[in-house]
């Protein structure tokens, strides 16, 4: 089926969305998506989005943005992650301690994604709101 309106639920990986919104976070636009036939349950996937792809009828884009609450936290940066541990008196700063503190904040970060997901997301092309659901590892594809 061609048409949008028959979707009435969006299934993503919570993996996807956190890796979709890291790189849209870091300059890749990199987004959800949905593609033709149509049906209810719809399975979007990651992708890196091209030039042209908002002009195909046979695919919907979700930027990661949408599926997420207002109170997901914003990707943690390097630089907030070092001026952290400096503006501790306690530890000492050094390149390595750097390295591990801001890749154990990265992962806190990304463990945090999969609770600010929306049950329901505008979806014009499917004529309104429709449900968000996590696929979860346990879930075949």
């Amino acid at each position: 089926m061609t048409d949008p309106e028959a979707i009435e639920t969006v299934v993503v990986k919570a993996d996807e969305i956190v890796t979709a919104l890291e790189a849209s976070q870091r300059g890749t636009r990199t987004v959800l998506r949905v593609t033709a036939p149509f049906s209810a349950r719809m399975r979007a996937r990651i992708h890196v989005e091209q030039p042209g792809d908002g002009d195909d009828d046979a695919q919907l884009l979700l930027s990661p943005h949408v599926l997420l609450d207002d109170d997901c936290p914003s990707l943690p940066t390097s630089d907030e992650t070092a001026e952290r541990l400096r503006s501790r008196s306690d530890e000492q700063y050094s390149v390595e301690h750097h390295r591990e503190t801001h890749e154990a904040a990265l992962e806190e970060w990304r463990s945090t994604i999969p609770d600010h997901v929306v049950d329901a997301v505008e979806l014009p092309a499917a004529g309104g709101a429709v449900s968000v659901a996590l696929l979860s590892a346990a879930d075949r594809e």
